[in-house]
């Protein structure tokens, strides 16, 4: 793994999900970002080696090698600072309380196979983008 990436995990069969990491691949302009799939072997070592329970966060974690680790709307917009576009916007949205900004975040988290559907297996990369996918 390059010590210099921010590794984004995602729900690799939820269709929101994998959504959402193609939106960030196509403005992540500085290459800032890799992808694993919580439900992949890499996905679920990084999670373990944090001790994360993902029963609890079952959506997006952002992990900065050797610095912190984001769950929830907090890693959405540490995302979005990195993203052409969205630098402002993240920042803004960061005034809003957490707990807030969660509340409406786990609502999402909690119909997003109701509401996008999941697919029976993680995304498979294009060869394109295979180098940006850890595992």
């Amino acid at each position: 793994m390059e010590d210099d990436k921010k590794i984004v995990l995602f729900d690799g069969v939820c269709n929101l999900c994998n959504a959402s990491i193609q939106f960030v691949i196509k403005r992540d302009t500085n290459d800032v970002f890799r992808y694993a799939a919580l439900q992949s072997e890499v996905g679920q070592k990084l999670v373990s080696e944090r001790g994360l329970d993902t029963s609890q966060i079952d959506s997006i974690i952002l992990i900065e090698p050797g610095v912190a680790y984001y769950t929830k709307s907090d890693a959405a917009l540490e995302i979005g600072k990195h993203l052409r576009g969205y630098r402002t916007l993240s920042s803004l949205l960061k005034l809003i309380p957490s707990g807030f900004r969660n509340i409406i975040y786990d609502f999402v988290a909690r119909n997003r196979y109701k509401w996008y559907g999941k697919q029976d297996d993680c995304m498979i990369p294009t060869p394109e983008l295979q180098a940006k996918f850890l595992g």
